[in-house]
């Protein structure tokens, strides 16, 4: 596949999104195989002009058209990552820096020293928000307690979630579900 035919967008973190760029692509008459988190699949190269208005409609609507290189491969670490803890039907059985390392073909220690020097954090740190936002839904919805949420996000024990969910949101859980409003971080936000 040439490199022409694969777009790499930043923010896409929901099925939703995945439908707002298909949309997007059929309103300005792109040809397209598949769009999946982070990325389209074009059947046919596209010119620059019909680039940038894909770009621009894009950046209206939160997303951003990534440029090949460093910002691409921070975007498919963060795509990895959101797939297992949000959308993934099975636990994860390795740890995340073999699943990352396995999805990319590159070394893991290499990866990791590109997102901090970029990001500003280190990839288990983005790793521990993103399951805190899970964590969060869970205690929204309200339909499995707080042993079940641990064991689902693969937490070793309940006081080891707790702790962790303590430290990065200043409450308990138990707290953060009783009170009135919930503030959660939009996935594209962490």
């Amino acid at each position: 596949m040439k490199q022409n035919e694969l777009l790499h967008i930043k923010n896409m973190v929901c099925p939703r999104c995945i439908m707002a760029v298909r949309d997007e692509l059929k309103e300005l008459e792109i040809q397209f195989q598949d769009v999946q988190l982070g990325q389209v699949i074009l059947s046919d190269p596209i010119d620059k002009q019909k680039l940038k208005s894909l770009s621009n409609q894009l950046n209206a609507l939160g997303f951003e058209l990534l440029e090949p290189g460093k910002s691409v491969l921070i975007s498919k670490i963060k795509t990895v990552i959101i797939e297992q803890i949000h959308h993934a039907q099975e636990p994860l059985s390795i740890n995340f820096s073999s699943l990352i390392s396995d999805n990319l073909h590159q070394e893991y220690a290499y990866l990791s020293r590109l997102f901090s020097s970029v990001e500003g954090i280190t990839i288990e740190k983005f790793i521990v928000l993103q399951k805190i936002e899970k964590v969060k839904e869970y205690l929204v919805y309200n339909q499995m307690t707080l042993s079940e949420i641990a064991l689902e996000m693969n937490y070793s024990s309940v006081a080891h979630l707790s702790a962790q969910f303590k430290k990065e949101t200043g409450m308990t859980p138990t707290k953060f579900k009783g009170q009135s409003s919930h503030h959660r971080k939009p996935l594209d936000k962490i």
